[in-house]
């Protein structure tokens, strides 16, 4: 029993005593490896893996010499086998990665470039962390005799991607029309990056939900029109003693536009008529229609004309109005103008020219005798050049001159007076386009008109011009008016009427549908060769209720004065007017 039991511990005791022994060779063997808190990295592998990422559990054969094999002699033979996928493996493009490893640069998908593919066939992912051991894998201990530029193993990062070409330095700022021109462009160079991101966000004005919609014909927009409004003056006939009246006043409207890509036509046909109840003496028509034209010979080239018909009487209060009239004289003035606009660059050169007819009718009076107007019935034949200069977006500054003369059908007049005239304006302004902050231009110069009678003192002073739209916000806007006119009288031993005309009226939407505005006039008449001088003013207050895009209700109060050097010419009237508007 006892032999037995020899037989099987014996050699059990002699295996366990050689692995021991074995042990203690292999702990007696010189350190290769400095003590390190890290653990082992991974191994480089000789395998391409599959698209760039690290095979899972890989099995590789091991080609290495017979002398390289694994044994306890050669310890750097048998490093510890890497199992599982590496630190931040399968990490999103964004967001936390808590190995702190460094994304590769994104690449749209389905795209590669010709290094990035090259590179990826030629060379595996890197492994290692900077400064490993090319044996070992695990980082190597700095060493005094090592110089400090040795190379490592560590595989060169890809070349960034190019960045994408840098956006458009110029943008485009709308013009705020319903057919979203644009006014001019803007550099965004000199501007922050936020800024020029709002810049472009902008977009044309929204469109008016209450607009006309307008008919189409051919390759024309038609935008007919019709007001009728009904009120009562207190004093329509304008003079001291004037006695109250209810009107109607019917106003029809149609405008219409060109929509081709080259040339433009556009028509302005505006026109009305007022009746008077109590006063049907004071009964008056008035238009103003206009077509104008432009033909683009080339990009910097074009021709223009325009045809302009005028229809109307002489203000109540006039001193031009006789007395005694069963009604109004209607005069009509009707002519064209063509011209050429060429550029050069920046500067664009105007000019054209003008030819006008100026036609009364024969005055009637209450006791049914008639008398002749032709003495006031004159040819006008004018000529205007205009140079703009487009210093920026926005600012376009512009020198104008103008010459006319004016010739009458009869050579005297019924006061013995030669009204023929010649006469010069220059004026010098700038044209505002702003965004849709500040539109419109505005100019002063000085004019000058000389009599053929040597009698009549030459009419001359400066002029203001302006036509501004100021957008004060979104639902405000502000708008300045000014004209400068020399017009015909047949005052005895006046040469003329110098009028000064200016205007504001302050606009507000209470609501989309729902606008009011309030507005004052300042007129002044100077009756050039004699003491008579004339002050206007007027104050209303209006408002527009817009049920739809067809209908429109309005409503408007308003208060004139006039105060005159000549005694007895002062007077005061107070207007009301209600009514409708019908558009398509």
């Amino acid at each position: 029993m006892r032999r037995a039991v020899f037989r099987v511990l014996a050699p059990a005791c002699v295996g366990a005593a050689v692995a021991a022994l074995a042990a203690a060779h292999a702990l007696a063997q010189p350190a290769t490896r400095p003590g390190t808190s890290l653990g082992p990295a991974f191994e480089d592998t000789e395998d391409l893996p599959l698209r760039g990422v690290p095979a899972r559990n890989a099995r590789r054969r091991d080609t290495r010499p017979a002398g390289d094999l694994p044994n306890f002699d050669n310890a750097e033979a048998n490093p510890p086998a890497s199992f599982g996928n590496p630190p931040g493996f399968g990490a999103a493009g964004t967001g936390f990665v808590s190995t702190n490893k460094k994304r590769r640069p994104a690449q749209r998908k389905g795209v590669r470039t010709q290094a990035t593919q090259g590179a990826m066939q030629r060379a595996p992912l890197a492994l290692k962390p900077p400064g490993s051991g090319a044996t070992a894998g695990l980082p190597t201990a700095t060493s005094a005799t090592a110089p400090a530029s040795a190379p490592t193993n560590a595989t060169p990062a890809a070349a960034p991607p190019a960045l994408p070409p840098p956006r458009n330095l110029l943008v485009r700022i709308p013009d705020g029309t319903p057919t979203g021109g644009v006014a001019g462009t803007v550099s965004t160079a000199q501007m922050s990056a936020a800024h020029a991101t709002l810049l472009r966000r902008r977009t044309a004005a929204e469109e008016d939900a209450f607009a006309q919609l307008g008919l189409r014909a051919g390759a024309f927009l038609v935008l007919p029109a019709v007001e009728v409004l009904g009120g009562y003056d207190t004093n329509p006939a304008r003079t001291a003693t004037g006695r109250p009246s209810a009107f109607v006043t019917v106003s029809p409207e149609l405008l219409a536009k060109s929509d081709w890509q080259r040339h433009e036509v556009t028509v302005a046909l505006r026109g009305s008529y007022t009746a008077y109840g109590q006063t049907p003496e004071l009964d008056r028509p008035s238009a103003d229609n206009k077509i104008t034209g432009r033909l683009d010979v080339t990009r910097d080239t074009a021709l223009i004309g325009e045809g302009t018909l005028v229809v109307g009487t002489d203000n109540p209060g006039s001193p031009n109005v006789q007395a005694g009239l069963s009604r109004f004289p209607i005069f009509t003035t009707f002519g064209s103008s063509a011209g050429i606009q060429q550029r050069f660059n920046r500067i664009e050169v105007t000019a054209k020219g003008t030819v006008e007819r100026t036609q009364f009718q024969d005055s009637v009076f209450t006791d049914g005798t008639t008398e002749s107007n032709a003495d006031r019935d004159f040819n006008r034949y004018a000529a205007l050049m205009r140079t703009s200069y487009d210093l920026m977006p926005g600012i376009k500054p512009f020198v104008e001159a103008s010459y006319d003369t004016r010739i009458h059908d009869q050579q005297i007049d019924r006061f013995g007076l030669q009204r023929d005239s010649t006469g010069w304006s220059v004026k010098g302004g700038s044209t505002f386009a702003f965004w849709r902050i500040l539109t419109g231009e505005i100019a002063v110069g000085y004019l000058e008109r000389n009599y053929k009678d040597p009698s009549l003192l030459p009419l001359q002073g400066f002029l203001f011009d302006a036509s501004l739209i100021y957008s004060l916000s979104a639902l405000t806007s502000i708008k300045l008016t000014a004209a400068t006119v020399a017009g015909e009288t047949t005052v005895p031993g006046t040469a003329g009427i110098l009028t000064r005309n200016a205007g504001i009226e302050v606009e507000h939407a209470f609501r989309r549908w729902l606008i009011g505005a309030v507005k004052f006039n300042y007129g002044n008449d100077d009756y050039v060769g004699s003491t008579r001088k004339d002050d206007r003013f007027a104050i209303a207050g209006t408002i527009t209720y817009k049920m739809n895009r067809l209908m429109q209700v309005k409503a408007e109060l308003r208060q004139e004065w006039l105060r005159s050097t000549t005694p007895g010419a002062d007077y005061a009237a107070t207007v009301f007017m209600l009514g409708m508007r019908l558009q398509r």
